[in-house]
């Protein structure tokens, strides 16, 4: 059994890793650090499947192109598409499986789920990845049901990342204190709507980005809730022009979405939604977002055609085990780093 400590952390990255230099590789098959990422990555995989089918959820099999992009359509996103060519056809790699998981909940009525690589047209930084692993499920019902869900989910992780992997993560990093209160915790997440978190964080400057039509939260702004509300914490209600379409409206008005996103550590970790369910909601909030219906036509017929409510979330798995591991930069993270692609690594592509 493990105990908890608070020792100063005795496991630590290579500083190289991140910067690619070259035989960097080498430094990461050396290093303790990346023996624990590697066992910590297994744990959440095993925990995500075991709690996942205990939901009656099942596991979809999904492809590693796509034609429709889900996150780049929102205005609050800096993220952009990244396309490739496969024999000839222009495609993209995914950003999210979601749309994917919304077509596999009409295969599978109970639910589905993946843990799949997702690409990212954005720059790298401390706190995001343009290629990272995304944990990603789609449930029958609406915000309600997803939340139950997603709480459930983060403390099974917590709880087994403590059983199999405490003793280590105590004696290779010290404390483990922010593990054992999520895993405690008996009542559910703190919950606020978008308009309360503004309230709670605009008297500080740089917490709030405001668009005119449209605002959200910087990282200063969630990091500032966290501190005001509590260290696990949902604020529910965007404005409806700063997520994507997909997300269903929160009032008549159709001026907030019923989308959730999940604090705690660096800030959002998970990001979630309520999906429109009618095709006329779908369609109004395809034009108000100024996007071409023709891009997703199969996906409003497919709403029209076989109409479901679902809800559903993704989760970047380095962003989870950042938290776990009590450390402050997502990009020593990756067990093979892709951040600027030198000759660094085995499997690099040696042209003249």
């Amino acid at each position: 059994m493990y105990q908890s400590s608070a020792l100063r952390p005795t496991v630590t990255p290579p500083p190289v890793l991140a910067s690619n230099e070259p035989g960097s590789f080498l430094e990461a098959l050396r290093s303790p650090w990346y023996g624990l990422v590697g066992d910590l990555h297994d744990v959440f995989v095993t925990t995500t499947t075991d709690y996942a089918r205990s939901r009656g959820l099942k596991n979809l099999h999904l492809p590693l192109t796509t034609r429709t992009i889900t996150c780049p359509t929102a205005l609050g996103s800096d993220a952009e598409p990244v396309p490739v060519k496969v024999l000839g056809v222009d495609t993209y790699l995914p950003d999210s499986m979601q749309f994917m998981l919304e077509y596999g909940c009409r295969i599978a009525p109970g639910g589905c789920y993946t843990i799949m690589p997702s690409f990212r047209g954005e720059e790298p930084d401390e706190t995001h990845l343009n290629q990272f692993t995304h944990s990603e499920a789609e449930i029958p019902g609406g915000l309600d049901e997803l939340i139950d869900y997603v709480n459930g989910y983060v403390k099974a992780l917590a709880s087994a990342i403590l059983e199999q992997q405490g003793d280590r993560l105590a004696a290779a990093r010290g404390d483990i204190t922010h593990l054992e209160r999520m895993a405690g915790r008996s009542e559910a997440f703190e919950q606020i709507t978008f308009e309360e978190a503004i309230r709670l964080a605009g008297d500080v400057e740089g917490c709030v980005r405001d668009e005119g039509d449209w605002r959200t939260l910087t990282r200063k702004g969630e990091k500032l809730l966290m501190e005001r509300v509590d260290e696990f914490l949902w604020v529910h209600h965007f404005d409806s022009l700063s997520v994507p379409f997909y997300q269903a409206f929160g009032d008549d008005e159709a001026r907030t979405v019923r989308a959730a996103d999940l604090y705690f550590g660096l800030g959002e970790i998970v990001g979630s939604g309520e999906r429109q369910s009618d095709v006329g909601l779908l369609r109004k909030s395809i034009a108000l977002h100024g996007v071409s219906e023709q891009d997703y036509e199969w996906y409003v017929r497919m709403c029209s055609e076989m109409p479901m409510q679902t809800a559903g979330f993704g989760m970047g798995v380095e962003r989870f085990l950042m938290w776990v591991l009590n450390h402050h930069d997502i990009r020593d993270i990756p067990l093979v780093s892709r951040l600027n692609e030198p000759q660094a690594w085995p499997d690099a592509i040696v042209r003249p």
